[in-house]
């Protein structure tokens, strides 16, 4: 049975302090829960947060990588794949997660939201930007949950991942 894959999306350079923070209990929670946990694998901003709290909890992270090179790869992801693609790495990230979890927002992670539900996959947003959380609830309602706090984003994955099998 493949396992279960939660790719945890956020931004790099311009992620703050909470989504830092967010990101890095997000890595232990999905690593705690025997999750392998993906993200776009590069050492800045919410990437390198979660993967170095899925790696705390002995998880197993996964960076799906824009380029082609080594450098700038966070030294907590277990398998970096490197892709060549620059931002359209984006839809492996997406079509490769079970759930994806939005830590903050940025153009990249807006664009994994999208490609998210145009997929028909789970996003749950941890996000406390009402603006960003009306416009991707006018888009779907049914794939796409508010979540609190990094615990609660987890609830909501679960029911999300219960739901689909």
């Amino acid at each position: 049975m493949r396992k279960t894959v939660i790719g945890v999306m956020g931004p790099g350079n311009g992620a703050t302090t909470d989504n830092l923070e967010s990101a890095y209990e997000l890595g232990k929670y999905i690593a705690q829960e025997g999750w392998i946990l993906l993200t776009g694998g590069r050492n800045v901003g919410v990437m390198d947060a979660a993967s170095r709290g899925a790696k705390e909890a002995n998880g197993i992270a996964i960076g799906i990588l824009p380029d082609e090179s080594e450098g700038g790869v966070s030294e907590a992801v277990d398998i970096a794949i490197f892709t060549g693609m620059g931002n359209a790495r984006n839809n492996i990230n997406v079509l490769s997660s079970h759930a994806i979890v939005a830590c903050g927002i940025g153009t990249g992670t807006t664009s994994e939201i999208a490609l998210a539900l145009k997929a028909d996959k789970p996003v749950i947003l941890l996000n406390k930007d009402e603006t960003c959380r009306f416009f991707f609830q006018k888009l779907s309602k049914e794939r796409m949950a508010i979540a609190e706090t990094p615990e609660h984003a987890i609830e909501v994955t679960k029911r999300f991942l219960a739901a689909s099998r």
